[in-house]
């Protein structure tokens, strides 16, 4: 008889990370920046791989590992890696992988400061790179090159929401030698699990859905034992580890992400359905409407649409901002994850560093509006758009 699998919620609540120190109930914070050694061979031992332990916060930490090992149940990984910034967490996994002379295939739709990272830092170590519609599996496959090493991309991608499958894209990468990098964070493994489609590299920014409470900035990569190793190394070297309290509050966050998201999503797609319809918006772009072109593939592979759309105003930036003035509950704010709604400007703010050209080929506008759909009552969310709209 086939042992019994336990489900997302349960593992989030007992995966091997919740393993409790004495008889704790909640996982300590080992708030420390170093650990001591019972010998000077045990000392010896551990700097040398010869025995497990800690050494020093950096290198690992109880907390850290702990909270590692929960997302690393819930993304069908092997390992997991705990960052102290989304962008941290990219950084080691891109360069931990590639080298001067090397190639990264990306989307072309992405979180700003991403682009630069990959397009301009990455540059300037002789990285090439090249930014394509990862929707369009001809496209990618007219720009991988020889020196391809890895194709990055994001799903649901900032701020379009453009989907892009990893079922059909990574055997196409995997074909020839390329790994598969996914930044999933708008949709979070409790509605995709890009390792199941056949990614190599699962990344979220922490700060958002997983931590949850928006008191927190990191950054989580999952993948096979190996890959982990290779980056977990980077990370290490780098310096860019997360705080024990971070952890501490990321694993809190954990414990609740599947029941957040349940509602994250229900209200989001009835906001949604608000904003498609009202006369004064001209274009949406949310994965969760019947309509969009990515709906088919989200369903697809994803269990739900997550809380994150963004929208074009029918006269322009003028009426953007008038709308942005006008909102009385909701926080007007970057980021996403959090429990409140938030509401900003892509082409202002989060994205303000784009080159224009890339800004135009991602199809970010003036006009556009980013929300993220928190947890209050929907009625309260739409009346406070309702009454920003009728201000314009």
């Amino acid at each position: 008889m086939a042992s019994h699998e336990a489900g997302f919620m349960t593992r989030a609540l007992h995966a091997e990370g919740h393993t409790k120190p004495k008889n704790a109930h909640s996982v300590p914070i080992f708030q420390t920046s170093t650990f001591y050694f019972d010998t000077p061979e045990h000392g010896a031992d551990l700097f040398a791989g010869k025995q497990k332990g800690y050494i020093y916060t950096r290198i690992g930490n109880p907390t850290v590992e702990a909270y590692e090992q929960v997302v690393a149940s819930l993304e069908g990984a092997e390992e997991a890696v705990a960052f102290s910034s989304g962008l941290a967490a990219i950084f080691a996994t891109l360069m931990s992988r590639l080298k001067a002379g090397d190639h990264v295939l990306s989307g072309d739709t992405l979180y700003g400061p991403t682009v630069n990272q990959i397009g301009e830092l990455m540059g300037r170590y002789g990285i090439e790179s090249t930014f394509v519609d990862t929707s369009d599996l001809a496209a990618v496959k007219r720009e991988l090159r020889p020196n391809t090493r890895v194709l990055f991309l994001e799903t649901p991608a900032n701020p379009t929401c453009r989907i892009t499958e990893i079922g059909a894209i990574s055997p196409l990468a995997h074909e020839v030698g390329v790994e598969v990098v996914v930044d999933a964070t708008f949709a979070t493994p409790y509605f995709l699990r890009p390792l199941e489609w056949g990614a190599d590299v699962s990344i979220h920014s922490t700060t958002k859905f997983i931590n949850g409470h928006g008191d927190v900035v990191g950054g989580i990569v999952s993948a096979s034992a190996e890959l982990a190793k290779r980056i977990r190394k980077f990370r290490t070297d780098a310096g860019a580890s997360p705080s024990p309290m971070d952890a501490f509050l990321s694993l809190r966050g954990v414990r609740t992400l599947a029941m957040r998201m349940e509602r994250h999503n229900a209200n989001a797609l009835v906001v949604a359905e608000f904003v498609r319809d009202h006369p004064k918006v001209r274009r949406m772009y949310f994965h969760g409407l019947p309509e969009d072109p990515g709906h088919a593939a989200a369903d697809r592979e994803m269990s739900g649409y997550g809380a994150t759309f963004s929208f074009e105003m029918r006269d322009g930036f003028d009426a953007a901002r008038a709308l942005l003035t006008g909102i009385k509950m909701m926080t007007l704010a970057v980021s996403l994850g959090t429990l409140d709604t938030l509401i900003q400007h892509p082409a202002s703010m989060t994205h303000a560093a784009v080159p224009e050209a890339i800004m135009r080929q991602q199809g970010l506008t003036p006009e556009m509006v980013r929300i993220h759909v928190g947890l209050e009552n929907v009625e309260d969310i739409i009346a406070d758009l309702r009454q920003a709209f009728a201000g314009i």
